[in-house]
């Protein structure tokens, strides 16, 4: 008999969450324009958000597995209400300095991304407890990511033109309990989120040799390789743009905090519908075709319409069409790794395919600044576009990305195959991965 309760859980709390992380997207930066004046300060905020995320994801796969993926998505969650909440609070009573607002930024970073690859390798289990596939569940979870990102985008423009971009922190860090909440109420009961205890003593060289395990798989596959390679990229890239040259461009030219935030809505909007139609229609068409496809419609357009235009609506239109199409890459990714990776090794696999894709987004958001402070917007736009196009353009290069078609054989191309047989005797039908290395566009 299905139960789908614990999967609407984890999609509520994804829902919340998530929303609420929107409004620091856009609330932190604009925070730290409006205080400071500086695009390379926002920089530095950014750099020190996500740079405790590459550790975190690369260390954490193991730690979740010991801890419980219920657990560890709850603390997440808790930790980063009180982070968040403490840079309003701080401001109030005049108490902030430049230096708390990083260490908080920091402490948010590090804890944040454990909680997500939690509850997102927890995935092919929920779906099938709901009774339905790996693929469609996938596309839902990626909707309902997008449609909370569309909403809290929104409300955070409004927020902070009508009460400063205090108030959509203090909403944020109360949405990361509510997400806490949820967790640790539907999700008890569910193995697969409980402490997975190893055989033998726990130690150093134990933690160690799992980790390993998680590298060792990634890298004997030449596709998941790519993938995360990347996506590295282009999740630097997008922090740039989100993080530093959106509210730069915002500020300078759209007319403030809210023309940001309904661009953001829209892109998230049509991501939305983008992960929905894939989701009804998506397995009937080539993958490598519409990941291809999808990746250069969401990625260097919107750069070069900001460069060249000083009005809302080319970028809005540009916006929309981009979120189409990222839309349709997660379920894409999430479908690949599911396939190609065991139960056993879910979470060391996502942990260093996390970190991977996570390793130049401090990069992006610092280097964005400075170059916006160095040169200007624009120049910075164009750069940062024209390395995205290039990086989009891999999958039609490379031979590795043709077995994105399929599921690996018995004795793959790759070495996918051989390793599970290693490592992981009982091999399930499906397996996974933000698990899967997904791209941040926003």
């Amino acid at each position: 008999m299905s139960d789908r309760r614990p999967f609407a859980a984890v999609l509520a709390a994804n829902t919340v969450s998530i929303a609420g992380s929107s409004l620091t997207l856009i609330g932190v930066p604009w925070f730290v324009l409006q205080t400071t004046g500086s695009a390379g300060r926002a920089g530095v905020v950014a750099f020190c958000a996500t740079l405790p995320v590459v550790v975190a994801a690369l260390v954490g796969g193991p730690v979740i597995d010991r801890i419980g993926r219920r657990r560890v998505s709850a603390a997440s969650d808790l930790i980063c209400a009180v982070s968040v909440g403490a840079i309003p609070l701080l401001h109030y009573a005049g108490a902030l300095e430049f230096w708390m607002l990083c260490a908080l930024m920091a402490v948010g970073g590090l804890v944040h991304t454990p909680g997500l690859t939690a509850r997102g390798v927890l995935l092919p289990d929920l779906a099938e407890r709901a009774g339905t596939t790996v693929t469609r569940a996938a596309s839902l979870y990626d909707a309902v990511s997008r449609g909370a990102r569309m909403i809290g985008a929104a409300l955070a423009g409004v927020l902070i033109a009508v009460f400063g971009a205090e108030s959509a922190l203090l909403l944020d860090s109360a949405t990361f309990a509510v997400s806490a909440l949820l967790v640790t109420a539907f999700l008890r009961g569910v193995p697969a989120a409980e402490p997975q205890r190893a055989a033998g003593k726990i130690s150093f060289a134990g933690y160690r040799a799992e980790l390993a395990e998680g590298w060792t798989f990634l890298t004997r596959s030449r596709l998941l390789a790519g993938i995360t390679v990347m996506v590295m990229m282009t999740n630097g890239l997008d922090q740039g743009w989100s993080a530093v040259l959106l509210p730069v461009h915002g500020r300078e030219a759209l007319g403030g905090a809210t023309a940001v935030g309904l661009l953001v809505s829209l892109f998230g909007g049509f991501a939305l519908l983008g992960a929905l139609l894939y989701g009804a229609w998506g397995e009937r068409f080539s993958r490598r075709t519409v990941y291809t496809t999808a990746f250069l419609l969401c990625g260097a357009p919107r750069y070069a319409v900001a460069a060249f235009t000083d009005t809302p609506l080319p970028l809005a239109v540009t916006m929309a069409l981009s979120g189409l199409g990222a839309g349709m890459l997660n379920p894409i990714l999430t479908t690949v790794l599911y396939e190609r990776v065991p139960d056993g090794l879910r979470s060391r696999v996502s942990g260093v395919t996390t970190a991977g894709c996570e390793l130049t987004m401090p990069l992006g958001g610092l280097a964005a600044g400075l170059l916006v402070d160095g040169f200007g917007a624009t120049p910075a736009l164009l750069l940062f576009g024209g390395v995205y196009l290039l990086t989009t353009l891999a999958p039609l290069l490379f031979p590795a990305w043709r077995t994105m078609e399929r599921a690996p054989e018995p004795a793959g191309s790759d070495g996918i195959a051989a390793e599970v047989s290693r490592t992981e005797p009982a091999l399930p039908g499906s397996a996974h991965a933000e698990p899967a290395p997904r791209p941040s566009v926003n």
